[in-house]
């Protein structure tokens, strides 16, 4: 909801939205059936492009980029702070999906985004518990903007949603190192796996866009994907139903660790790339990596059985 209010409190018939192509699903499905029926544009662009290619990409009535940087599923990190100063130049707002950073690890507004919107619900909630959505700005012109979209719309917030929110933030730094220090630990390991062909994790030197996240970042969140050695999509399966710890769920951020399958997911994109293998996204809970390590182990075990 703070994603869609913030594209709605910006955003008028007759406006063009450029929209990252490795955008969060339903913000794309928000996008395709909502934005266009109210006549706005809505264009996708991959998100490989640079500054310079993304501002020829642009028209005369581009209004709006969305980036999402790591993109969603699949990892892929914009040079932001060069995309948002190209647009700014230009008299064109930018907006990020920062919910990867949890707003602790990177900071848009500081790199010249102009909106920065996050899920709370997964690491600042912390507790898989609550649904809640953040929208941040410095322009005078966008905070009243956003405070007409709220007051419009009928949007608000409970107490008890709003108090759970705050006991997340008490405790969403130490947690998120801990997040961060299993998830690299496995991914280190998961790059040793000879059933492992890539590991998409941007601690680790050799993935894609880690020169960026060394650049703009202050840690890694406990999200990263692997795309498992090529093979039938029954191995796939029998890797996820093999394991005992990791639950099969798409809403990450809490305590728990989570698998899924992304490969279904990256269907409705434009271009939806080519990983190598199918491409499973982790998110490393509090629980011991051992145990993790462990769990994954026992499931490789049974996707060799199935290969």
């Amino acid at each position: 909801a703070a994603l869609t209010g913030a594209l709605l409190a910006v955003l008028k018939a007759g406006d063009e939205v450029l929209v990252v192509d490795t955008i969060y699903k339903p913000t794309r499905r928000f996008c395709d059936t909502v934005l266009r029926r109210y006549g706005v544009g809505v264009r996708y662009y991959p998100a490989k492009l640079d500054a310079d290619a993304l501002m020829t990409a642009c028209g005369p009535s581009t209004r709006l980029i969305v980036l999402e940087s790591p993109g969603s599923l699949s990892f892929e990190f914009q040079d932001v702070p060069a995309i948002a100063a190209a647009a700014r130049a230009r008299n064109i707002l930018t907006l990020i999906d920062n919910t990867w950073a949890a707003g602790l690890l990177f900071k848009p507004l500081d790199h010249g985004v102009d909106i920065s919107v996050q899920a709370l619900t997964k690491y600042v909630g912390g507790h898989s518990d609550v649904f809640m959505g953040s929208a941040a700005v410095k322009a005078p012109n966008l905070v009243q903007a956003l405070d007409d979209g709220v007051l419009n719309i009928g949007w608000a917030v409970s107490p008890d949603d709003a108090y759970q929110m705050l006991r997340g933030l008490r405790t969403l730094a130490t947690r998120m190192a801990r997040h961060d220090s299993s998830a690299r630990q496995i991914a280190g390991w998961l790059k040793s796996r000879d059933e492992v062909d890539q590991v998409l994790h941007p601690a680790l030197p050799d993935a894609p866009g880690s020169d960026i996240w060394r650049r703009d970042y202050s840690g890694a969140c406990g999200l990263f994907a692997f795309t498992l050695s090529p093979g039938r999509p029954s191995a796939t399966a029998a890797f996820l139903d093999a394991l005992k710890i990791f639950g099969l769920g798409f809403s990450w951020g809490g305590f728990e660790s989570l698998a899924i399958d992304c490969d279904p997911q990256l269907a409705g994109r434009n271009s939806p790339g080519d990983y190598g293998g199918p491409l499973i996204r982790l998110h490393i809970g509090l629980e011991d990596p051992a145990d993790l390590m462990d769990d994954l182990d026992q499931a490789f075990a049974a996707w060799r059985a199935a290969t």
